[in-house]
């Protein structure tokens, strides 16, 4: 696909008319928005018309932009700007996912990439859609199983690669309910399994106690000598190839694989202080101003005494007011966190080390779980203990703690609560019915199958060593006749 430069006297016009009309249409901190990015990279506005701002996340901001083909027609894209603070490893390693394994199986791929010093900005079909919210109160039944078979079809792809997501909901899997069209995207996130295919998710160290990987602001001298991707003035493609990301297995930055090193142990005993949320982006504005030169950090902490904690040595602080010196003294839970609150896997949020693919079915099982009561979000927490505790709720207390001592983790609980999704298949089917379905919602959610309420069963293991996998799933009962279409054609 090649595009023609928007520097014809018609296109150009037609530039100037789009943009009083869009002056008249869009909020003024939008127009500001887009005028801000055709400064910061100019080379878009020698192809694309931006006409509007479609969405906005914590790590980018997503555009409408319009673009003429070399053919004359007319096509519309997302453009989706990165904000300069990113790592340019985060950013190359999200690129290569929508290489590698975008294009195909409801899977975003990527079209092109403009750079201009720290802005960076991926180019990507776009597809009409509508927020769930919006449509979640009318859908059927029947639109509900497909939407969560092409989304398991969209996992099994990227989990055959070794990308995990991270932060699979409704809004990064996009529906056009007309044409019945789907598309993950937002791979910001993402990470890779030991095993994995994508290279640069192999050396992208993530931070613990933040949503996405580190960000510096800076680029690295060596991508900064690369010229940004320009337009010949007689020519009407574009010259950035993103092919070269499906090869070149190469160490980015000097970082370690993520994959294969243990986290370093902690010297330093833990603070009483509220730690800062990162997830917060108001709070990250505030805690870079408040960093000290590194030189300083290792003078205080090499003045401070070291705690160690005992053999054998039990804490009795517990359900008190106080922390004891014991509790003091541990060593501090280094795991990956980042994905969206109420989508996190009970392995996220008592910190598991060890995170897989499961992670990401677990957050299939919320969807569904969300479209069968007609309840989103469905899980809504302030933090990751209350979002335990309503996990808690659904599955029960006794399984919660039990599954969390499988993977190495001891959460407690003061009041038992009995579980609402749990047990044999016959009563979770029964508890799940007796739960979701407390109101006639019509459309065929009379006649939903047990199979629906079996699979949430299984999506929402609280063990991620037993957990179904996207590949599992797509033979579940429910989607039997699917699968045999599918057999067929192949």
């Amino acid at each position: 696909m090649e595009l023609s430069p928007v520097c014809t006297e018609g296109f150009s016009t037609d530039m100037k008319s789009e943009r009083a009309l869009r002056k008249s249409k869009v909020p003024r901190d939008v127009e500001n928005d887009i005028e801000f990015l055709y400064k910061a990279v100019p080379q878009l506005a020698k192809v694309f018309r931006i006409i509007d701002k479609i969405g906005e996340g914590t790590f980018s901001s997503v555009y409408l932009g319009e673009a003429q083909l070399q053919d004359g027609r007319r096509e519309m894209f997302a453009l989706k700007h990165l904000i300069p603070t990113s790592h340019p490893t985060r950013i190359a390693a999200e690129l290569q996912c929508l290489t590698v394994a975008g294009g195909r199986e409801n899977v975003m791929g990527v079209t092109y990439c403009f750079r201009k010093e720290d802005h960076v900005v991926i180019i990507m079909p776009y597809m009409e859609h509508k927020a769930i919210v919006d449509v979640i109160g009318s859908l059927t039944f029947e639109e509900v199983r497909m939407y969560i078979y092409h989304l398991l079809k969209a996992l099994k792809h990227i989990h055959q690669f070794g990308i995990i997501h991270r932060d699979i909901k409704p809004n990064n899997f996009l529906y056009n309910r007309n044409n019945k069209m789907y598309a993950l995207v937002d791979f910001g996130l993402a990470q890779g399994t030991a095993d994995t295919q994508i290279e640069l998710l192999k050396v992208v160290r993530q931070r613990p106690s933040q949503k996405g990987g580190g960000s510096t602001g800076k680029l690295n001298p060596t991508l900064r000598s690369k010229a940004p991707p320009r337009l010949h003035p007689k020519t009407t493609t574009i010259t950035t190839d993103l092919t070269g990301l499906r090869k070149v297995p190469r160490p980015v930055f000097g970082e370690k694989n993520l994959n294969s090193c243990p986290p370093a142990p902690s010297t330093t005993k833990q603070s009483l202080e509220k730690p800062v949320n990162t997830d917060d982006p108001g709070s990250r504005r505030f805690s870079s101003a408040s960093r000290v030169p590194a030189t300083v950090r290792s003078q205080s902490v090499s003045q401070k005494p070291q705690r160690t904690l005992q053999q054998g040595l039990t804490c009795n602080c517990y359900l008190t007011d106080r922390v004891c010196n014991i509790c003091m003294s541990r060593k501090q839970q280094v795991a990956p966190r980042a994905g969206t609150p109420g989508f996190r896997a009970p392995e996220v949020l008592t910190k598991c080390p060890n995170q897989g693919t499961a992670i990401d079915m677990w957050s299939a099982g919320v969807i569904l779980l969300s479209l069968l009561s007609g309840r989103y979000p469905f899980f809504k927490a302030s933090d990751d203990l209350i979002a335990l505790t309503q996990i808690m709720t659904i599955r029960g207390s006794r399984e919660t703690i039990q599954a969390a001592k499988s993977f190495g983790q001891t959460p407690s609980s003061s009041l038992p609560n009995p579980p609402q999704l749990s047990g044999s298949r016959e009563t979770s089917t029964h508890l799940a019915k007796q739960t979701l379905e407390t109101e006639d919602k019509g459309q065929g959610w009379d006649r939903v199958p047990d199979e629906a309420y079996t699979l949430l069963d299984r999506l929402l293991d609280l063990n991620p060593a037993t957990r179904i996998t996207a590949a599992q799933a797509l033979q579940h009962p429910l989607f039997k006749d699917l699968s045999l279409m599918s057999t067929s054609k192949t």
